[in-house]
């Protein structure tokens, strides 16, 4: 856990910490653990990075993500494409590698790592649309690379290009079918199916996103694309219990990244990489500074992006485990030179990783690219299913930018079926009066029935993205006294949550005030 702070501290992806610890305990380490399964490290590996991709598409948001898709898509393929071509043409013409090696190492190292990319882009604040290129790109582009290192790993002659372009097409089509498959099934069983304890509900969800991987390699699609797509699909349908569920799945997300960070440390042999560290350096720098920028600058073209923001996208290509458990490939295939292979790669990896990661946030400043502070936070919602009652209990925290704080609890405009029955404010609870004023801090507890509870939340989150005005502003649903909404003085008459509330000991939310601050308007 002291490798966890120290990493969260500095900006280092816990690669660097977490092999630093595997290489202490093996050969030419501390306790000099001899250990050379390659076979089983590259499996372990697969392992861990189908619970990494779970867990990075479980914590995308869709609304960043949507409007980059395309862009994201085009970067994590042509991108690609591009990438290896440059970064083999190095390895061969200034290292000297054969052309099959060469092409292996450009594969290899063209994937930006999913868990580095994650730990390191959610502490630097960056506009949503570049966190969400990069984010979907670290999910995406591992599975074309695969394919890739695959097939030029393999016995005998490599394939014409276009036979290989079709196939990772193929695979890649495959892998999308099932994953939003799955993650669509997946969700409309959970939002509908109450399972009998709520800690059942991490374990379904991360049973699902694995089940898309399992599903995707089986029919020869891209398992890896089917996980992510599915994770991000769950991840964004408004799940039971959802703050367990994030919380289960970035548990399981750390102690993948370290069992799998320790293991490559101990793969490794120090002293073999003295002679592969200047052709690691003179290939990670025309990746870094040529292959890596020309890859963003030529797939991003037919995309309006400023260009300071392709510099960083350019500079945000970090690498990490990925591409060291994909530099094992040619070591189980008997690849010859496969070891100098994964030596160069080691070194590329942590010498470039080390320089990318805390210089990231240096970066962003100098190129006047930061988030808008004036944008508002996304409000913070708990569902609990309530299956005898056949209603739902939300909580909803306030955050300190949402646009809610300084909204009545009348103006929110519930629908019919929905009420907000309890407010806590600095450890105090009351029951509001239409008329209460609800500010940054205060956590709420929505009672609604199952027909509404849809509407209602989607309602609490444009208010909290818009304020009283959303619906005016076009944002979320209409503010107008439409049928089945409530007033801004509770006119609308709400008997099912009425009737639910009282069955959970609440009050409605014109229940008369109880001493505490209900009923009194206070200032915003």
């Amino acid at each position: 856990m002291a490798a966890v702070r120290i990493s969260s501290r500095s900006g280092l992806p816990s690669l660097l910490l977490y092999l630093g610890i595997g290489i202490a305990l093996g050969q030419d380490g501390i306790f000099d653990v001899k250990f050379d399964n390659a076979e089983l490290t590259q499996v372990i590996g697969y392992a861990a990075l189908v619970v990494i991709l779970a867990e990075g598409g479980l914590g995308a948001k869709w609304k960043e993500v949507k409007p980059v898709l395309p862009a994201a898509a085009v970067v994590s393929t042509v991108g690609v494409g591009i990438s290896v071509g440059i970064t083999a043409s190095a390895a061969h013409y200034l290292v000297g590698l054969d052309w099959r090696q060469a092409l292996i190492i450009g594969a290899v190292v063209s994937s930006t790592d999913a868990a580095a990319v994650f730990s390191v882009l959610r502490r630097v604040p960056l506009p949503p649309r570049i966190t969400g290129v990069l984010e979907a790109e670290s999910g995406f582009n591992d599975a074309p690379v695969v394919i890739l290192v695959v097939a030029f790993s393999a016995a005998g002659p490599v394939e014409h290009w276009y036979v290989l372009v079709a196939e990772i097409a193929l695979e890649l089509a495959i892998g999308a079918a099932i994953g939003i498959a799955v993650g669509w099934l997946g969700s409309l069983g959970l939002r509908h199916v109450a399972l009998p304890a709520s800690g059942l509900y991490p374990i379904a969800v991360m049973a699902i996103a694995v089940s898309a991987y399992a599903a995707g390699a089986m029919a020869h699609g891209s398992g890896f694309l089917a996980v992510y797509l599915a994770a991000m699909i769950l991840g964004n349908s408004k799940l039971p219990h959802w703050p367990a569920t994030r919380g289960f799945a970035d548990g399981l997300g750390w102690l993948a990244q370290i069992g799998m960070f320790v293991l490559l440390g101990l793969l490794v042999t120090p002293h073999d990489l003295v002679d592969d560290f200047w052709p690691a350096i003179v290939v990670g720098l025309v990746l870094t500074m040529v292959a890596r920028p020309l890859s963003v600058f030529l797939s991003l073209a037919p995309f309006r992006m400023p260009a300071r923001e392709k510099v960083l996208m350019s500079w945000a290509g970090l690498r990490g485990a990925v591409p060291i458990i994909l530099a094992t490939i040619p070591m189980v295939s008997g690849v010859q030179g496969s070891t100098r292979i994964f030596n160069i790669v080691f070194v590329l990896v942590i010498v470039y990783t080390l320089i990318q990661g805390p210089t990231l946030p240096w970066v962003a400043n100098k190129l006047n690219i930061a988030d808008d502070p004036a944008e508002a936070d996304d409000l913070g919602i708990e569902s609990a299913p309530l299956e005898r009652l056949r209603g739902h209990l939300l909580s909803v925290d306030i955050p300190a930018k949402s646009k809610m704080h300084g909204v009545e609890v009348g103006e929110l405009r519930l629908p019919a079926g929905a009420a907000v029955t309890l407010v806590v404010r600095e450890g105090t609870s009351f029951v509001p009066s239409p008329a209460t004023v609800l500010r940054r801090g205060d956590e709420l507890l929505v009672v609604a029935t199952d027909p509404v509870r849809d509407r209602a939340e989607e309602r609490l989150r444009a208010v909290g993205e818009g304020g009283k005005l959303a619906g005016w502003l076009g944002t979320g649903s209409p503010v107008a006294n439409a049928p089945g909404m409530v007033g801004p003085h509770g006119g609308s008459a709400i008997p099912q949550a009425m009737k639910l509330a009282k069955k959970l000991g609440g009050a409605g939310a014109g229940a008369p005030g109880n001493g505490n601050g209900s009923g009194t308007k206070t200032s915003p």
